[in-house]
């Protein structure tokens, strides 16, 4: 939405000389990233989809899903990087794991509380 504001924004700038009309690519681009980009999961693993590709991370590369400071997801790697995942809220960390076939520590465990 804030692209597409963005984009008519533009126009009158971009009407006013042939010269000032890439910029309106700056927000179309943005537009198109903000459609495109997310994280995808299943039981094959996560893939990571971006502007102009995408990655596919399989469950067995992956040693742990946490939270950062931000509240961002991160996935930390079996070769010690960090991957964030893009448009996965911190809430939605359990529907991850769940979508990877595993249960999330300490929830399944845990005696129902009366």
């Amino acid at each position: 939405m804030a692209a597409a504001i963005a984009f008519i924004g533009a126009l009158p700038l971009a009407s006013a000389a042939w010269y000032f009309t890439p910029i309106l690519l700056i927000p179309l681009l943005i537009g198109i990233w903000a459609w495109r980009a997310g994280t995808d999961a299943d039981r094959a693993g996560v893939k990571i989809r971006a502007l102009f590709g995408q990655r596919l991370i399989p469950w067995h590369e992956v040693v742990e899903l946490g939270v950062d400071d931000r509240r961002r997801v991160i996935a930390s790697l079996t070769d010690d990087r960090m991957v964030l995942l893009p448009a996965v809220p911190a809430a939605g960390l359990p529907r991850l794991v769940a979508a990877s076939g595993q249960h999330v520590l300490g929830t399944e465990d845990q005696p129902p509380s009366a």
